[in-house]
């Protein structure tokens, strides 16, 4: 069984055991508590390590764990001040890229507010396109744009994207050269048709004035041969 010592303790220290190390910091500094196994180990600092914040108050004050995820050091539970390397920081939380509308400000990587740039409105979305073509495919993209009225320093790069892309979907429809080539076609097959009826009708005609010349023929023949009265 460990016992309390208030003797033979660390520099700071004011209350320590052989099992748990310090149990009670002098005031102004901070105990941080850091597992070994199975045990807790106590030592005093003046100020917290990276990923810890000070939380003082009058009994003792304590080094408390950041709970935000990739944060290097924080401000309190929930808050970072500064995250790992190659991460942006945003209202206190990380951040592989800044969200959308905010931007890496003056070189660093803290998120700058949008309020420093002045942004005209969104025009209207575009047409439905795909690699350039505005027609036979069903599935495309739509783009729209904005201007930077004003940026920080003249700098638009501080500024929110001017551009946003959108997937978009259009009606199953062909393209104006398929009709085109499609009428032509039809025309070509129409003429076809009506030179062959033309033709079919011609001959038809041609026909049933040989018949008839053939049957004229026929009857000035047979009075030819009749005996007179």
């Amino acid at each position: 069984v460990s016992t309390e010592l208030s003797q033979g303790c660390a520099r700071g220290c004011d209350l320590c055991s052989e099992f748990n190390g310090c149990l009670r910091c002098s005031p102004k500094l901070f105990i941080l508590l850091e597992r070994n196994d199975i045990r807790q180990i106590g030592i005093c600092l003046p100020s917290c390590p990276l990923g810890y914040f000070g939380l003082r108050n009058t009994d003792m004050n304590k080094c408390i764990k950041c709970k935000i995820e990739n944060c290097e050091s924080c401000f309190s539970r929930n808050f970072c001040t500064k995250c790992k390397e190659g991460l942006y920081l945003h209202k206190g939380r990380c951040y592989i890229t800044c969200p959308e509308g905010y931007s890496a400000a003056n070189g660093t990587m803290e998120c700058s507010s949008p309020a420093q740039c002045e942004m005209s409105e969104w025009g209207p979305w575009g047409p439905c396109s795909k690699k350039r073509k505005l027609c036979g495919f069903k599935k495309g993209n739509e783009e729209r744009t904005r201007r930077v009225l004003q940026a920080p320093s003249g700098d638009v790069s501080l500024c929110p994207p001017t551009t946003e892309v959108r997937r978009c979907t259009v009606q199953k429809n062909q393209c104006p050269e398929g009709k085109r080539k499609k009428k032509e076609e039809q025309g070509k097959q129409d003429n076809a048709n009506g030179n062959r009826n033309r033709k079919d009708t011609k001959d038809a005609k041609s026909g049933t004035k040989k018949r008839k010349g053939r049957q004229r023929g026929a009857a000035a023949a047979a009075t030819a041969a009749s005996p007179a009265q």
